[in-house]
């Protein structure tokens, strides 16, 4: 099964938030805030095409024009915008993005146009894509909370990956109440290219997980998942619900 390019979701060394924003409530100030205040060991770049810096921190209009090669792009714009900010990141050479953007497949016909408009690029630069309509991804060990919930369990051995973002959030809530660690969370949200299959695969590898818990409403591709399953359940236990 193919993982390629997923460590740059899951272990980026530079990060660009496009869509960043200084303005409270707004989920680009959260991202922002989340980078800011977890630690994160990275390099942080903000993207907003009418502000030249936020919080002090310079900007850039697109991120293309960020003078370093970026690892892991989210992207937090309106749906309409997201397939032009996709080919942006594809000619940057941009490998992992997370799409926390709403407005695409689960609003009807215009947004499912969208979501395949953003799926051809995608496939088009070999662009790994959790997402649209996720809440994001957290991995505690490394510090790193690419989500726009103020939240972070302590590490632990766990990963937990949901289709469900309000599902997702309440999770992180009692996991944090009970102090009970994550290795990593993961909100798939569309799955409009990385699914289960692909995260029990790469998780699957990971030392630092012992065991898998998903919470899944549907499944797109049944063979991978089920070939993915088999082949880790034998050494990681993996729950569904």
């Amino acid at each position: 099964m193919v993982t390629t390019n997923l460590d740059k979701i899951f272990n980026p060394q530079t990060v660009a938030i496009i869509g960043a924003s200084d303005v409270e409530g707004s989920v680009g100030y959260a991202i922002v805030k989340n980078f800011t205040q977890s630690g994160f060991a990275g390099k942080v770049y903000y993207v907003n095409i009418k502000k030249a810096e936020i919080l002090g921190v310079k900007t850039y209009q697109t991120v293309d024009q960020i003078p370093e090669s970026i690892d892991l792009a989210m992207i937090a714009t309106p749906a309409k915008t997201v397939p032009q900010v996709m080919e942006e990141c594809g000619k940057a050479q941009v490998k992992g993005v997370i799409i926390v953007s709403a407005g695409f497949k689960e609003v009807g016909p215009a947004g499912k146009a969208l979501e395949d408009q953003v799926g051809a690029v995608a496939k088009k630069y070999g662009i790994r894509v959790i997402g649209p309509n996720c809440i994001g991804v957290l991995r505690p060990r490394i510090n790193l909370n690419a989500t726009f919930l103020d939240k972070m369990p302590k590490p632990g051995n766990v990963a937990f990956l949901s289709q469900s973002g309000a599902l997702g959030s309440a999770i992180l809530d009692w996991a944090i109440h009970e102090n009970i660690g994550f290795s990593n969370f993961v909100s798939v949200g569309s799955m409009i290219d990385v699914d289960f299959g692909d995260l029990i695969d790469y998780f699957g590898g990971d030392p630092k997980t012992k065991s898998i818990l998903m919470y899944v409403e549907g499944i797109t591709e049944a063979r991978k998942f089920m070939s993915a399953a088999r082949h880790f359940a034998r050494t990681k236990p993996i729950i569904v619900v």
